[in-house]
């Protein structure tokens, strides 16, 4: 068995009693007090997610945008330095390599965020398709993330930042320093909340986790991460996303450009999907889990599950699932063939969850 990985902030979870459990090659928390009071205070309060185990890919040179601009399916020209853009990474066939975040830095330099499991595959991807006088540099080992996640991040972050976050706008980053070293700044955020990510030296990651501790921030895991975006209605790669799955099904339309050409655009841009990520709404506390069918009012099987579970905000059990475009209408009752019975579901917008506070501007938080 390959021996699995450990963030700078290993300790500091074994310390608190979290359950770890392997993920993306990392020995990672699940939950510490538990997943439900955890996801309650990111949507109430804040807390603080051990996010290190993400990629990070710095993309430099002349011909940085133009190569980029073919590999990542969101327009990038437009894009200015101190801001962020979610988009998909996509092989010929339309199916989705990776979903990442891109920061501009400057006219020629971008950082790529990328998903942990397939950071690897990423990295030769990127240096195959991309120009040869375009430098491509694995930052990952140098750098360590958090997650500071919750409406109470913008007084947080404000004690543990040198200068002020509260003028940061949605999907932009800038420099920062915490305790006299740099840091970076973005908010972004996986959770439908107001929040902020710090990425700084591995050597800087602890100190900022424990002040944030010493502040009353919460720390959360894997368990309530994932039930939070769930309720976001957002997709998690190996799930919602993968290679075997056009892009164009996923319904990431503002990531996935019609004015140029990137790898794979052919296929995500020509005609309509044959199948739709739709929000399902089960009956009861009982979830669907990935890979469960769904059939329609006769029946008939018209799609599969990709991540369900029982949703605290909304107190409801919740899915995602991919369903045959046209099969079905809102409100229609379907059902769900999980291992042990048959339950019964509707069809629902997403997000879920629509009092998130992501959107709203940080100065509203002080």
């Amino acid at each position: 068995m390959t021996d699995l990985k450990r963030t700078p902030l290993y300790s500091a979870h074994t310390e608190l009693g979290a359950r770890m459990m392997p993920f993306a090659g990392f020995d990672m928390p699940v939950q510490y007090e538990g997943i439900i009071s955890e996801h309650l205070a990111t949507r109430s309060a804040v807390t603080i997610f051990d996010t290190c185990h993400m990629g990070e890919i710095r993309v430099t040179g002349n011909s940085a945008l133009s190569s980029l601009e073919r590999i990542v399916s969101c327009n990038l020209t437009d894009l200015p330095a101190g801001r962020c853009r979610y988009g998909l990474m996509c092989n010929e066939q339309g199916g989705v390599v990776d979903d990442l975040l891109v920061y501009r830095m400057g006219d020629a330099e971008f950082l790529l965020v990328v998903n942990a499991g397939t950071k690897d595959f990423d990295l030769s991807w990127i240096r195959r398709h991309a120009d040869d006088t375009t430098c491509v540099t694995d930052e990952t080992d140098e750098t360590a993330k958090l997650d500071i996640q919750g409406p109470g991040s913008v007084r947080v972050m404000g004690r543990l930042m040198e200068n002020p976050v509260a003028d940061m706008k949605y999907y932009a980053w800038k420099t920062n320093r915490f305790n006299g070293r740099d840091v970076l700044v973005s908010r972004t955020g996986y959770t439908g909340e107001m929040g902020f990510e710090v990425y700084c030296g591995p050597d800087a990651a602890l100190d900022i986790w424990n002040s944030a501790l010493e502040e009353g921030v919460v720390p959360a895991g894997l368990g309530a991460r994932d039930t939070l975006r769930l309720e976001a209605g957002l997709p998690l790669y190996g799930h919602e996303l993968s290679a075997d799955r056009n892009a164009a099904e996923s319904g990431l339309h503002r990531a996935i450009s019609k004015e140029k050409n990137f790898i794979g655009s052919e296929a995500v841009n020509s005609g309509a999907p044959s199948f739709e990520l739709t929000g399902l709404e089960l009956e009861g506390r009982r979830t669907a889990r990935a890979k469960d069918l769904v059939t329609g009012p006769s029946g008939e099987e018209i799609g599969v599950v990709t991540s369900g579970s029982f949703c605290p905000s909304v107190k409801k059990a919740l899915a995602l699932a991919y369903v045959k475009a046209g099969a079905t209408r809102r409100g229609e009752v379907l059902s769900i063939q999980t291992a042990r019975q048959v339950l019964q579901v509707s069809l629902v917008d997403r997000p879920f969850y629509k009092d998130g506070t992501v959107r709203r501007p940080a100065s509203e938080f002080i």
